[in-house]
């Protein structure tokens, strides 16, 4: 029985899912597929109960498979030791095998692309688990570590896309670095919102010099007594992602409105992460938890970019909105019609 690809990446990914899911044809298949292949090297790299060497090996192996030197039978052995439980990502790893099978059924020049990006994503990925959380001491560090697991992850969706639409292919030196700025953006956030659960797992992604700045030592970053200054270091990464989220916007602008279902699969992500943002900014559950937007914003942002996302103005003003900390998402004005402001809630 062959894995259904859809259901796995849903129990993945929900939120990804409702973007992948919404490009057409090959376009959509591969975009769930590589996902997959992504999540097995997020496994990989994440997981809490092998050591770093063994990480660093496996990601190594991986990368082989991905190239066609290794069996994934050999990937499978070496993890048949952890039984995937309810970890999605570790279920993911355990069908590597079906899921590769799946890739090697896509037109040659997709699944070209796709291996070539998911190997490179993988390599940098072992790279950093062997140098180790220590490693990000400056803003460069960071945007090193982002650039392996999220800014070539934007090359992929690029290169995917240009395959489909001969209009982004021919505008690929314009859009190749808006998406790793866009992936850069995503994974700021991603940052953010798992910033303590990060640190339970020995790693703290934001650099040493972010805390410096406010005169904290990192490994005070999440001490109550220090609350007021590890805030500041939150805002200082979430203005970081705002300026790699300007470039994201830039990106979605760039595709034109009858490529409407590749603008959503990027505008979708982009916006959650916005909102997320500004839900984050002195917000101490960032520091105990994680922030959430609510289902009933996820919903109007899909309902409302769905109808009107295609107008560049209307997505720009949106976008704004959505930056706003104390107020729900409330849509602009349709296009071409007076806009109206959204309405005051409570955060």
């Amino acid at each position: 029985m062959t894995i259904d690809e859809h259901a796995l990446l849903r129990s993945a990914s929900r939120t990804f899912a409702l973007s992948i899911e919404r490009l057409p044809g090959v376009v959509g298949e591969a975009m769930c597929l590589a996902y997959l292949l992504l999540r097995v090297s997020d496994f990989l790299e994440d997981n809490d109960y092998m050591p770093p060497e063994r990480k660093v090996a496996l990601l190594k192996l991986w990368d082989s498979v991905l190239a066609g030197d290794e069996p994934a039978a050999k990937l499978l052995a070496e993890l048949a030791d952890h039984a995937p439980g309810d970890d999605p990502d570790a279920q993911v790893a355990a069908l590597a095998d079906e899921v590769l099978a799946k890739v090697h059924a896509l037109p040659q020049a997709v699944q070209t692309q796709m291996l070539v990006h998911v190997r490179n994503s993988t390599q940098g990925m072992a790279r950093w688990v062997a140098r180790g959380p220590q490693g990000i001491s400056a803003e460069t560090d960071m945007d090193d570590y982002m650039h392996e697991v999220a800014g070539r992850v934007g090359y992929l969706v690029t290169d995917i896309f240009a395959w489909y639409s001969g209009f982004v292919r021919a505008r690929l030196n314009q859009l190749m670095p808006l998406s790793r700025e866009f992936g850069l953006a995503l994974q700021t956030v991603n940052v953010i919102r798992g910033l303590r659960k990060d640190y339970e797992r020995g790693w703290i992604f934001v650099p040493e010099s972010f805390c410096a700045a406010v005169n904290l030592r990192r490994s005070d970053l999440f001490k109550p007594e220090y609350q007021i200054q590890a805030l500041q270091v939150v805002d200082m990464v979430a203005d970081k992602a705002e300026g790699h989220l300007q470039k994201a916007l830039d990106y979605v602008m760039a595709l034109p409105p009858w490529l409407h279902t590749l603008r959503l699969a990027c505008i979708w992500p982009m916006l959650f992460a916005v909102r997320t943002l500004a839900l984050s900014r002195q917000n101490v559950n960032v520091l105990v938890g994680e922030v959430k937007m609510t289902r009933d914003e996820v919903k109007a942002i899909v309902r409302d970019t769905t109808l009107f996302g295609w107008s560049n103005r209307w997505l720009e003003s949106y976008y704004q909105q959505l930056k706003v900390v104390r107020r729900r998402p409330a849509a602009p004005a349709t296009p071409g019609s007076a806009s109206k402001p959204p309405a005051l809630v409570k955060a």
